[in-house]
Protein backbone atom coordinates (compact mmCIF):
# COMPACT_ATOMS: atom_id res chain seq x y z
CA UNK A 1 0.00 0.00 0.00
CA UNK A 2 3.35 2.10 0.31
CA UNK A 3 4.14 2.14 -2.86
CA UNK A 4 0.47 3.70 -4.26
CA UNK A 5 1.11 6.44 -1.91
CA UNK A 6 4.29 8.71 -3.53
CA UNK A 7 4.80 11.36 -1.62
CA UNK A 8 8.55 12.28 -3.31
CA UNK A 9 9.42 11.90 -7.10
CA UNK A 10 12.34 11.32 -9.39
CA UNK A 11 14.01 14.12 -10.63
CA UNK A 12 17.17 13.89 -12.94
CA UNK A 13 20.17 15.68 -12.33
CA UNK A 14 20.03 17.54 -16.14
CA UNK A 15 16.21 19.16 -15.27
CA UNK A 16 15.94 22.60 -15.49
CA UNK A 17 12.34 24.26 -14.27
CA UNK A 18 13.15 27.11 -16.19
CA UNK A 19 13.14 25.58 -19.36
CA UNK A 20 9.23 24.11 -18.72
CA UNK A 21 7.17 26.90 -20.69
CA UNK A 22 3.31 27.48 -19.70
CA UNK A 23 1.02 26.53 -22.95
CA UNK A 24 -2.54 27.92 -23.05
CA UNK A 25 -5.21 26.39 -24.92
CA UNK A 26 -6.92 29.82 -26.76
CA UNK A 27 -10.44 29.04 -28.51
CA UNK A 28 -10.30 30.43 -31.73
CA UNK A 29 -13.78 31.03 -33.27
CA UNK A 30 -17.81 31.39 -31.31
CA UNK A 31 -17.43 30.22 -27.63
CA UNK A 32 -18.73 26.34 -27.88
CA UNK A 33 -19.98 24.55 -24.46
CA UNK A 34 -21.82 20.92 -24.17
CA UNK A 35 -25.07 21.13 -22.89
CA UNK A 36 -28.12 18.88 -22.08
CA UNK A 37 -31.62 19.97 -23.79
CA UNK A 38 -35.04 18.81 -25.02
CA UNK A 39 -36.11 19.44 -28.64
CA UNK A 40 -37.61 22.40 -28.67
CA UNK A 41 -40.07 21.06 -31.99
CA UNK A 42 -40.70 18.31 -33.75
CA UNK A 43 -39.26 17.38 -36.52
CA UNK A 44 -37.67 15.03 -39.41
CA UNK A 45 -34.29 13.96 -40.31
CA UNK A 46 -33.66 14.90 -43.87
CA UNK A 47 -30.79 11.96 -44.43
CA UNK A 48 -32.75 9.05 -43.02
CA UNK A 49 -36.55 10.01 -42.32
CA UNK A 50 -36.82 9.47 -38.62
CA UNK A 51 -38.86 11.68 -36.72
CA UNK A 52 -37.88 13.27 -33.42
CA UNK A 53 -41.32 14.55 -31.32
CA UNK A 54 -40.94 17.35 -29.18
CA UNK A 55 -39.25 16.87 -25.45
CA UNK A 56 -36.85 14.32 -26.50
CA UNK A 57 -33.45 14.75 -24.74
CA UNK A 58 -30.18 15.54 -26.20
CA UNK A 59 -26.28 16.51 -25.09
CA UNK A 60 -25.77 19.21 -27.56
CA UNK A 61 -22.98 21.93 -28.55
CA UNK A 62 -24.15 25.34 -27.48
CA UNK A 63 -22.73 28.28 -30.02
CA UNK A 64 -23.06 31.73 -29.61
CA UNK A 65 -23.34 33.54 -33.06
CA UNK A 66 -22.54 36.71 -34.02
CA UNK A 67 -26.34 37.81 -34.81
CA UNK A 68 -28.21 40.02 -32.55
CA UNK A 69 -31.79 41.01 -31.88
CA UNK A 70 -31.97 44.01 -29.78
CA UNK A 71 -28.80 43.06 -28.42
CA UNK A 72 -30.09 39.75 -27.47
CA UNK A 73 -27.53 37.28 -28.43
CA UNK A 74 -28.62 33.85 -30.60
CA UNK A 75 -27.54 30.56 -30.02
CA UNK A 76 -26.71 27.58 -32.35
CA UNK A 77 -27.58 24.24 -31.00
CA UNK A 78 -25.52 21.29 -32.77
CA UNK A 79 -27.38 17.57 -32.09
CA UNK A 80 -27.15 14.16 -33.53
CA UNK A 81 -30.02 12.13 -34.98
CA UNK A 82 -31.08 9.11 -33.00
CA UNK A 83 -30.95 6.97 -36.40
CA UNK A 84 -28.18 7.61 -38.35
CA UNK A 85 -26.16 10.08 -36.14
CA UNK A 86 -26.48 12.87 -38.70
CA UNK A 87 -25.51 16.49 -37.26
CA UNK A 88 -28.69 18.51 -36.85
CA UNK A 89 -28.69 22.33 -36.01
CA UNK A 90 -31.45 25.24 -35.07
CA UNK A 91 -30.72 28.66 -33.68
CA UNK A 92 -32.88 30.69 -31.67
CA UNK A 93 -35.74 32.97 -32.40
CA UNK A 94 -36.23 35.95 -30.33
CA UNK A 95 -38.06 37.63 -32.63
CA UNK A 96 -40.62 34.81 -32.57
CA UNK A 97 -39.72 33.94 -29.48
CA UNK A 98 -39.53 30.67 -30.34
CA UNK A 99 -36.86 28.10 -32.82
CA UNK A 100 -35.67 28.16 -36.21
CA UNK A 101 -34.35 24.86 -38.61
CA UNK A 102 -31.22 24.99 -40.00
CA UNK A 103 -30.13 22.27 -41.17
CA UNK A 104 -30.18 18.57 -41.21
CA UNK A 105 -34.12 18.19 -40.18
CA UNK A 106 -37.37 19.74 -41.34
CA UNK A 107 -39.97 20.85 -38.72
CA UNK A 108 -42.93 19.53 -38.97
CA UNK A 109 -46.02 21.41 -40.05
CA UNK A 110 -47.76 23.16 -36.92
CA UNK A 111 -51.29 25.56 -37.89
CA UNK A 112 -50.40 28.13 -35.46
CA UNK A 113 -47.01 28.48 -37.01
CA UNK A 114 -48.25 29.26 -40.46
CA UNK A 115 -45.34 31.60 -41.97
CA UNK A 116 -48.44 32.72 -44.09
CA UNK A 117 -49.76 34.76 -41.27
CA UNK A 118 -50.29 38.20 -41.02
CA UNK A 119 -47.85 38.87 -37.40
CA UNK A 120 -45.38 36.03 -38.41
CA UNK A 121 -42.79 38.22 -40.00
CA UNK A 122 -43.77 41.52 -39.11
CA UNK A 123 -41.37 44.68 -39.09
CA UNK A 124 -40.60 46.62 -35.89
CA UNK A 125 -43.80 49.28 -37.27
CA UNK A 126 -45.87 46.89 -37.83
CA UNK A 127 -45.48 45.47 -34.49
CA UNK A 128 -45.45 48.35 -32.51
CA UNK A 129 -48.64 49.59 -34.17
CA UNK A 130 -50.08 46.21 -33.48
CA UNK A 131 -48.90 46.61 -29.58
CA UNK A 132 -50.55 50.13 -29.45
CA UNK A 133 -53.50 49.00 -31.20
CA UNK A 134 -53.78 46.08 -28.65
CA UNK A 135 -52.91 48.36 -25.34
CA UNK A 136 -55.72 50.61 -26.72
CA UNK A 137 -58.31 47.75 -27.05
CA UNK A 138 -57.57 46.43 -23.75
CA UNK A 139 -58.12 49.78 -22.14
CA UNK A 140 -61.98 50.09 -23.85
CA UNK A 141 -62.39 46.76 -22.42
CA UNK A 142 -61.20 48.19 -19.29
CA UNK A 143 -63.56 51.41 -19.09
CA UNK A 144 -66.96 48.69 -20.11
CA UNK A 145 -65.26 46.49 -17.53
CA UNK A 146 -65.62 49.44 -15.27
CA UNK A 147 -69.12 50.56 -16.02
CA UNK A 148 -71.01 46.80 -15.81
CA UNK A 149 -68.76 46.52 -12.30
CA UNK A 150 -70.65 49.69 -11.15
CA UNK A 151 -74.13 48.21 -12.71
CA UNK A 152 -73.23 45.35 -10.88
CA UNK A 153 -72.64 46.73 -7.43
CA UNK A 154 -75.89 48.96 -7.80
CA UNK A 155 -77.30 45.80 -8.54
CA UNK A 156 -76.76 44.11 -5.43
CA UNK A 157 -77.31 47.43 -3.49
CA UNK A 158 -80.74 47.09 -4.18
CA UNK A 159 -80.82 43.18 -3.73
CA UNK A 160 -79.57 43.85 -0.21
CA UNK A 161 -82.19 46.48 0.35
CA UNK A 162 -84.64 44.30 -0.79
CA UNK A 163 -83.41 42.08 1.32
CA UNK A 164 -83.47 43.75 4.85
CA UNK A 165 -86.65 44.95 4.08
CA UNK A 166 -87.89 41.24 3.94
CA UNK A 167 -85.99 40.39 7.05
CA UNK A 168 -87.67 43.18 9.23
CA UNK A 169 -91.17 42.25 8.54
CA UNK A 170 -89.95 38.64 9.30
CA UNK A 171 -88.54 40.24 12.51
CA UNK A 172 -91.82 42.22 13.42
CA UNK A 173 -93.99 39.17 12.36
CA UNK A 174 -91.93 37.04 14.96
CA UNK A 175 -92.27 39.49 17.58
CA UNK A 176 -95.57 40.11 17.31
CA UNK A 177 -96.15 36.56 17.83
CA UNK A 178 -93.83 36.04 20.78
CA UNK A 179 -96.06 39.13 21.92
CA UNK A 180 -99.07 37.41 21.72
CA UNK A 181 -97.49 33.95 23.30
CA UNK A 182 -96.27 35.64 25.78
CA UNK A 183 -100.28 36.88 26.79
CA UNK A 184 -101.48 33.39 27.02
CA UNK A 185 -103.79 31.73 25.69
CA UNK A 186 -106.90 33.44 27.23
CA UNK A 187 -105.82 36.65 25.90
CA UNK A 188 -106.18 34.49 22.04
CA UNK A 189 -109.36 33.41 23.70
CA UNK A 190 -110.72 36.85 24.19
CA UNK A 191 -109.65 38.20 21.64
CA UNK A 192 -111.44 35.68 19.38
CA UNK A 193 -114.55 35.89 21.55
CA UNK A 194 -114.73 39.62 20.89
CA UNK A 195 -114.24 39.11 16.92
CA UNK A 196 -117.53 36.25 17.20
CA UNK A 197 -119.23 38.89 18.86
CA UNK A 198 -118.36 41.43 16.51
CA UNK A 199 -120.03 39.25 13.72
CA UNK A 200 -123.09 38.27 15.71
CA UNK A 201 -124.19 42.31 16.26
CA UNK A 202 -123.12 42.65 12.39
CA UNK A 203 -125.50 39.79 11.23
CA UNK A 204 -128.65 40.99 14.23
CA UNK A 205 -127.70 44.70 12.75
CA UNK A 206 -127.94 43.52 8.98
CA UNK A 207 -131.69 40.89 10.14
CA UNK A 208 -132.65 44.38 12.04
CA UNK A 209 -132.28 46.80 8.68
CA UNK A 210 -133.83 43.63 6.56
CA UNK A 211 -136.87 43.34 8.63
CA UNK A 212 -137.60 47.35 8.77
CA UNK A 213 -137.00 47.62 5.02
CA UNK A 214 -139.74 45.19 5.15
CA UNK A 215 -142.33 46.44 7.02
CA UNK A 216 -141.90 50.47 5.96
CA UNK A 217 -143.57 51.76 2.84
CA UNK A 218 -142.31 54.08 0.29
CA UNK A 219 -143.07 57.14 2.49
CA UNK A 220 -142.01 55.50 5.27
CA UNK A 221 -144.91 54.71 7.19
CA UNK A 222 -144.66 51.56 9.31
CA UNK A 223 -147.42 48.69 8.18
CA UNK A 224 -150.03 47.59 10.62
CA UNK A 225 -151.32 44.35 10.48
CA UNK A 226 -154.66 44.29 10.49
CA UNK A 227 -157.22 41.25 12.48
CA UNK A 228 -160.75 40.93 11.22
CA UNK A 229 -162.93 38.07 13.50
CA UNK A 230 -166.81 37.60 13.48
CA UNK A 231 -168.10 38.39 16.48
CA UNK A 232 -171.89 38.43 15.32
CA UNK A 233 -172.57 36.53 17.72
CA UNK A 234 -172.13 38.75 20.71
CA UNK A 235 -169.48 36.40 21.87
CA UNK A 236 -166.37 37.88 23.28
CA UNK A 237 -163.37 35.71 22.49
CA UNK A 238 -161.42 33.55 25.02
CA UNK A 239 -158.18 35.71 26.46
CA UNK A 240 -155.41 32.79 25.58
CA UNK A 241 -153.48 31.69 28.17
CA UNK A 242 -150.27 33.12 28.39
CA UNK A 243 -147.23 30.70 27.61
CA UNK A 244 -145.40 30.62 30.79
CA UNK A 245 -141.73 29.69 30.53
CA UNK A 246 -140.71 26.46 31.67
CA UNK A 247 -138.71 26.20 34.48
CA UNK A 248 -135.86 24.17 35.33
CA UNK A 249 -136.14 24.99 39.03
CA UNK A 250 -135.34 21.63 41.35
CA UNK A 251 -138.84 20.82 43.23
CA UNK A 252 -138.37 18.65 46.47
CA UNK A 253 -140.27 15.97 47.19
CA UNK A 254 -142.11 14.72 50.36
CA UNK A 255 -139.99 12.56 52.36
CA UNK A 256 -141.33 8.88 52.92
CA UNK A 257 -141.72 7.46 56.71
CA UNK A 258 -138.37 5.36 57.71
CA UNK A 259 -140.77 2.25 58.20
CA UNK A 260 -142.24 2.53 55.01
CA UNK A 261 -139.23 3.42 53.02
CA UNK A 262 -137.20 0.47 54.89
CA UNK A 263 -140.42 -1.71 53.59
CA UNK A 264 -141.45 -2.27 56.93
CA UNK A 265 -145.46 -2.50 57.54
CA UNK A 266 -146.77 -2.38 60.73
CA UNK A 267 -149.45 -4.81 61.78
CA UNK A 268 -153.00 -3.04 62.62
CA UNK A 269 -153.51 -3.61 66.61
CA UNK A 270 -156.72 -5.68 67.47
CA UNK A 271 -159.74 -3.47 69.11
CA UNK A 272 -160.63 -4.12 72.83
CA UNK A 273 -163.44 -3.14 72.27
Amino acid sequence: MSERKVLSKYYPPDFDPSAITRTKNKQTGPKVITVRLMAPFSMKCTQCGEFIYKGRKFNARKETTEEKYFSIPIYRFYIRCTRCSGEITFKTDPKNMDYTAEKGAKRNFEPWRDPKNETYNETEEQLLDRLEKEENEEHERAERDKMAELEEKMLDSKREMAIADALDEIRTRNARIERNEALGDETALAHVREEVDEDKLKAEREIEEAARRAFTTETGEKVKRLVEEDFSNGATPDPKPSDAPPSFARVKKAKKPLPNSLGIKKKAKPSLV
